[in-house]
């Protein structure tokens, strides 16, 4: 965890592939609470402090997370997101590449809770939720495609889950058709990008994370701006 932001009532991290948003049943300890104890050393405060959880990430995906250090805060930022007032925009590392070099895909998710999986149907399905991203190529390499993808809805898995549907599993991503898993463990689906108006402020919020520290991925990001140019 690298805190990227931080003002009175938002702390905003970049989160590593190991670590979990909130508490689960591996009884590992969550940001939510590390950053409790980060914020209470850092100000040396007393008594209870407060961090409240504004959207998740998977587990295994690197990237941004926002957290509120208010009450306040925290209402506001969870109807933003539920109101897409969150524009956000992910790297997803790709062995095959795409039917097209951009384009937005619609699927209907269905969630299966008991394996924790997503399935992505072409038509609607009884219990399915619509789910919609637009992604393009910004970068390649010999074996591999950087996809900048721009989430429209957000659903349990859905960039995974879509992705895989596309044929473009991504890389490490053994649950949605990966051939093999990442030496860290995670999967190369990095939040890359946020930007909203702060809920008390009102000013601009313009984040973008840094890759993680492998290789590459530090290759990506390099052509990803010659790519741009």
């Amino acid at each position: 965890m690298t805190v990227l932001y931080e003002d009175n009532h938002l702390i905003i991290v970049n989160k590593t592939t190991s670590e979990i948003v909130q508490g689960d049943k591996t009884g590992d300890t969550p940001l939510s609470e590390i950053l409790k104890l980060w914020l209470k050393e850092k100000y040396g405060k007393p008594g209870n402090v407060f961090v409240g959880v504004t959207h998740r990430l998977d587990r295994p995906v690197s990237g941004l997370v926002i957290f509120a250090k208010t009450s306040k805060a925290l209402t506001r930022m969870n109807e933003m997101f539920r109101n897409n007032e969150v524009k956000k925009k992910y790297w997803a590392i790709v062995k095959n590449r795409p039917p097209k070099d951009s384009d937005e895909i619609t699927h209907y998710i269905v969630r299966n809770e008991k394996i924790n999986k997503s399935i992505a149907w072409d038509r609607m399905k009884p219990n399915a939720k619509e789910a919609v991203l637009a992604y393009r190529i910004v970068a390649h390499s010999d074996k591999y495609y950087l996809l900048e993808i721009d989430l429209k809805t957000g659903r349990h898995h859905q960039i995974r889950c879509q992705l895989s549907k596309i044929g473009c599993p991504i890389k490490g991503d053994l649950k949605y058709g990966a051939e093999r898993s990442n030496p860290d463990g995670g999967i190369s689906l990095h939040a890359r990008h946020i930007k909203f108006i702060h809920p008390v402020s009102k000013v601009e919020i313009d984040i973008t994370a840094p890759v993680p520290d492998n290789n590459l991925w530090k290759t990506f990001e390099k052509l990803a701006g010659s790519f741009s140019e």
